[in-house]
């Protein structure tokens, strides 16, 4: 579960998913003081980033993992912290 995050907007079709998420990483690191290890973005950024083998539901990004979650709104960036395996969306493990 993210604790704190920063929302980046950019819908500059001329930049690429890492020249997007570079300068909110940057932002980011600046105001909280570490770096994020996740950011959530729309389904159709992942859609729309052509990698072979990639599963177009996340990928890693200067260290960074991108998802995609329905609630996130296109062209925004959702950057924040998360316990690795405790992302939103993740399955919850059975208690018991």
């Amino acid at each position: 579960m993210m604790r704190e995050g920063l929302l980046w907007y950019d819908d500059n079709p001329g930049r690429d998913l890492a020249e997007k998420i570079g300068p909110a990483v940057r932002r980011y690191r600046k105001k909280f003081g570490v770096a994020p290890n996740v950011c959530y973005v729309h389904a159709s950024t992942l859609a729309a980033v052509s990698e072979p083998g990639g599963n177009g539901h996340e990928r890693e990004v200067g260290g960074v993992l991108v998802a995609s979650l329905p609630s996130v709104l296109r062209h925004h960036f959702w950057l924040g912290r998360e316990e690795r395996g405790r992302r939103r969306g993740a399955a919850n493990p059975k208690k018991g």
